[in-house]
């Protein structure tokens, strides 16, 4: 299964995006679903997740500007508020129970200062 990731783009500081991520296949209800970024020299790192019951957890470098939700059509979305410049990075949405764990391509998020 491949996640298939998208939204991204180029944004100037204080602007918004929002990342959303598909899931040809599976249900995400039935998964517990992250939000990774990587950027350049970084490790990855995750950035956001719900769980299978609904439950959001964010890190704390993202908290009060980054929404993470899970709808009706089967999609994830990310939505990012009052970017900064050190939000810039590759994002990728995960979907992973006991025995699977399924990532996307990853979609770059650029936030010009």
């Amino acid at each position: 299964v491949q996640l298939q990731a998208s939204g991204g783009g180029l944004v100037q500081a204080g602007g918004s995006l929002r990342l959303s991520c598909a899931a040809p296949g599976i249900t995400f209800s039935y998964y517990n679903t992250g939000w990774y970024r990587q950027a350049p020299g970084k490790q990855r790192e995750l950035v956001a997740s719900i769980s299978s019951g609904g439950t959001a957890n964010y890190v704390d470098s993202v908290k009060g500007r980054f929404t993470i939700s899970r709808d009706a059509k089967n999609t994830v979305h990310l939505q990012m508020d009052s970017l900064k410049f050190e939000d810039t990075a590759v994002y990728y949405c995960n979907a992973r129970r006991w025995d699977v764990d399924y990532w996307g391509k990853g979609t770059q998020v650029t936030v010009s200062s």
